[in-house]
């Protein structure tokens, strides 16, 4: 894939989200006592369908709705950091408040680099009155800003967190000014989210991925765990260099969406790039048996594979 430019569309072109990905309940086991295993009878959320429905009552208050929307969607997927940000937000949103902390701390503990949970777990914190930890959240922000020294993409972010938490601590005086909108709130809507992913593909074919990785955590907010979206994060942590997280994402993706072409293409790569030919086969194979008549995708990863490596290089 890197000797061509990124389009917009990883699967059948633009991001899909009218309709759920998947199957939002599987069928109950009824009473006959006979048939599928239990297991086969556990509802099977779809994660997508459910973070959507989750911001949608979040945006109106329902924030209960909101809690149980989102429990499904980490249910779904327990691996999104995403996902537990946000059900954090709808526990704040409801008053529950150490709910709040155990989600956000889980958020955290998946993937620390984004501002906003730091920020509404300092805020939750303090809520609890549990200063000192509250104090140890805010000491991470401090340190993310001054790593950042007003340079990257998250730094207006990092200084509106950290005046938010200080004035919650009472630190500084309350300011005159709006509170800014969490980061999971202000590309809620699909269009937003939208122009976030435009952005993101724009951002990426300029190289410029910290900036990518920020439109595409705006993208996510708004979709949450889309594949195409899990996908550009895992090629954007590749190409930092990260490859552990490359692979969790293409693995979120796929768990996602088990046909997903790009999200195949680029994990089929990243194993060429370990050495993995054998991996890397077993995904062309898996395009190949996708695409009868040949595609993009599987045409790209069989010249990785012929040259042992990317064949732009």
């Amino acid at each position: 894939m890197d000797g061509r430019r990124i389009g917009l569309g990883l699967t059948c072109g633009a991001l899909m989200l009218a309709a759920p990905m998947g199957a939002a309940l599987a069928s109950g086991g009824g009473g006959s006592g006979m048939g599928a295993m239990p297991s086969a009878s556990v509802p099977q959320y779809d994660a997508v369908a459910e973070y959507q429905a989750g911001m949608a009552a979040y945006q109106a208050g329902k924030f209960k709705d909101a809690i149980e929307n989102f429990e499904h969607a980490t249910d779904a997927q327990p691996r999104d950091a995403n996902n537990w940000y946000m059900l954090g937000m709808a526990r704040s949103g409801a008053g529950d408040a150490k709910g709040a902390v155990k989600a956000l701390q889980k958020s955290i503990k998946l993937d620390p680099d984004p501002v906003a949970p730091h920020r509404e777990l300092a805020l939750a914190l303090a809520a609890m009155k549990d200063d000192p930890k509250a104090h140890a959240e805010l000491g991470v922000l401090q340190t993310k800003a001054a790593a950042c020294a007003d340079a990257c993409p998250q730094a207006a972010d990092l200084k509106a967190a950290i005046a938010a938490v200080n004035q919650a601590l009472g630190v500084v005086p309350p300011s005159a000014s709006t509170t800014p909108l969490p980061d999971g709130v202000k590309f809620a809507g699909l269009a937003g989210g939208d122009m976030a992913y435009v952005r993101a593909v724009s951002l990426i074919n300029e190289r410029r991925y910290p900036e990518a990785l920020a439109a595409l955590d705006a993208a996510q907010a708004a979709f949450g765990p889309h594949p195409d979206v899990l996908t550009y994060k895992g090629y954007v942590w590749r190409k930092l260099g990260d490859l552990d997280r490359a692979e969790g994402f293409y693995r979120a993706a796929l768990s996602v969406a088990p046909g997903h072409r790009g999200a195949t293409e680029y994990y089929g790569e990243l194993k060429v790039i370990r050495g993995d030919l054998a991996g890397a086969r077993l995904m062309l194979a898996r395009l190949d048996a996708q695409c009868g008549f040949g595609c993009a995708e599987a045409e790209d990863l069989r010249r990785w594979i012929a040259r042992g490596g990317d064949p732009a290089s």
